[in-house]
């Protein structure tokens, strides 16, 4: 019986010490991110998939809007669809940017271009319901709970700058709430701030610090909807925490942070900054930082990692080259300091288009290790709004692809630039030819859309593996037989060679890799010694991605 006993007793001792399953995978290296070398995927909810044709028409959206200019059926479920696919992780993203998702105004306008329904999400009607034509608060809670699973970050649209249109269904908010004119010229800050984008968008006065009461119109809707006396106790317990007045600013921030502390969203896109004082970014920071904390700390195990809640602005022309300036021609100002992690770069694909790729290079990784260390830049080269696309007529989806995923710096990839989606649509007006829906047709049956999809797929997952790529230090260590380069990130390395135009390849990683260290060229899948301080390999491909196994 002894015998037993220390039998049994030794048998426990060594379970106990056996690694179990959940504690060998805590123990494993977890990738690293940094949002200063993201690779963010950005879609219109609208556009992308439809994941639940029961929600497609709501609020008798039913009028025949113009071309691309109606809610075309994609919704929240339709990218979980796709995350659960693993379609964004072939693609190397580990961040998906989403239109608003909150309800939109409930009748369509006209405002030159055909008769348009809110698909785009820009035209708020409530900040505190999700519009059913995207989906339920349920659906955004799976999104942001499968995306986290697969080690993909969320952000979702913030708008603060204006209401949506007025219409017969739509009627105006309260005069101390919005001003309907003037128009802005946009030659100067205050035409810039104080004023409506375009006629009929009611600007909202977040210059006032007055206190003003709930629309009665967002009253009367609550109150129909059961949620009034919630949505006021929230609202009293908002302000008697922070001291702000009950100004229109304060109320929408409050919306707006209402979706960190109850979904965990990761960060924000922040639409039309330049129209707002800069003083109210620094405010939504502020707001947006505590009810992150908030969440991280009520939901231990839903934490990620320890980035800070992520905003980025979108300074519609503000350029990488300025610093962190923005120029009004009467004043300048710094949107970075005490408020964005990085603003919208529109500029790269002017970079790319007239500058070699080395000079690209070198300018971005100079910038961001000078003027704006410790802040960042969000690079695309086609976008929502953008009538000048660096690739119109998708004719470089390669080219667009290397120079976007290998610029220092945050990449955004434009739902369908992975797929060369069509950018000319024809019978539409304006920027509705930019939002066609997503084209799933051409990624499973055309030959030529897998190849462009696989090469953006290849330089995704590198990206996404090595946070080096976009947010390291860069030095160009060859430019013999094309340009070799090498990306360092604290202990991540990795050298990149493009536009190689010999197929026997053979580079010198000294700086980076010593001899007897196994390789793997990620892009042509093989495994290379370092010999000599140098790789020699036959490859068929112009790109290079060496990393260390």
């Amino acid at each position: 019986m002894k015998n037993l006993f220390l039998i049994n007793f030794l048998f426990i001792i060594i379970i106990s010490c056996q690694e179990k399953p959940s504690e060998k995978i805590l123990k494993e290296k977890k990738k690293e991110f940094v949002w200063e070398g993201a690779n963010i995927y950005f879609l219109l909810t609208d556009r992308f998939n439809n994941g639940d044709a029961t929600n497609d028409v709501n609020f008798e959206r039913t009028k025949t809007p113009g071309k691309l200019r109606g809610f075309e059926g994609g919704d929240l479920k339709g990218i979980t669809q796709k995350i659960k696919e693993g379609y964004f992780t072939k693609l190397g993203i580990n961040a998906i940017w989403m239109t608003p998702i909150v309800e939109q105004i409930h009748d369509a306008t006209d405002e030159g271009t055909g008769i348009t329904y809110a698909y785009h999400g820009y035209w708020a009607k409530d900040w505190t319901a999700i519009d059913p034509n995207f989906g339920t608060k349920e659906d955004l809670k799976e999104l942001v709970e499968t995306a986290h699973k697969n080690g993909i970050r969320v952000l979702l649209d913030a708008v603060i700058n204006h209401t949506g249109p007025v219409t017969e269904k739509d009627p105006v908010w309260p005069s101390d709430w919005v001003r309907t004119s003037p128009k802005c010229e946009y030659n100067n800050y205050e035409n810039t701030t104080s004023c409506t984008l375009v006629e009929n968008l009611p600007d909202i006065k977040t210059d006032s610090n007055e206190n003003v009461a709930l629309p009665p119109q967002l009253v009367a809707k609550w109150k129909a909807e059961g949620r009034y006396e919630q949505e006021l106790k929230e609202l009293e317990a908002f302000f008697e925490r922070t001291g702000h007045p009950k100004a229109p600013r304060f109320y929408i921030m409050k919306w707006l942070t209402d979706y960190i502390t109850e979904f965990g969203i990761d960060g924000y896109r922040v639409d039309t900054v330049k129209h707002t004082e800069e003083y109210v970014w620094q405010e939504f920071k502020n707001e947006c930082d505590y009810a992150f904390a908030e969440f991280k700390k009520n939901n231990p195990e839903k934490v990620l990692d320890e980035n800070e809640f992520y905003l980025v602005g979108e300074v519609y022309n503000y350029v990488i080259s300025n610093g962190k300036a923005f120029d009004f021609g009467d004043k300048k100002v710094n949107y970075f300091d005490k408020a964005f992690n990085s603003l919208i770069n529109f500029e790269i694909k002017w970079n790319a288009k007239q500058m070699v790729a080395k000079d690209v290079f070198q300018k971005y990784d100079s910038l961001l290790n000078s003027e704006l260390k410790g802040y960042g830049v969000l690079n695309y080269m086609t976008s929502h709004d953008d009538g000048q696309p660096f690739d119109k007529e998708r004719q470089n989806p390669y080219k667009t692809a290397t120079m976007l995923l290998l610029t220092p710096g945050t990449s955004q990839v434009h739902y369908g630039d992975e797929s060369a989606r069509s950018l000319t649509i024809d019978g539409t007006i304006g920027d509705a030819t930019l939002r066609s829906m997503m084209n799933w047709e051409d990624i499973n049956n055309l030959d030529d859309t897998k190849k462009i999809l696989t090469h953006w797929q290849t330089l995704g997952q590198f990206r996404a593996n090595h946070p080096a790529v976009g947010a390291g230090k860069h030095q160009v260590i060859s430019e013999e037989n094309g340009l070799v380069f090498s990306r360092v990130y604290n202990h991540d390395q990795v050298i990149i060679g493009i536009d190689m135009f010999e197929s026997a390849i053979n580079i010198d990683v000294s700086s980076i890799f010593k001899d007897g260290d196994l390789l793997k060229d990620t892009y042509s899948n093989q495994e290379v010694v370092v010999k000599s301080g140098k790789v020699d390999f036959i490859s068929k491909f112009s790109i290079v991605l060496l990393e260390k196994i």
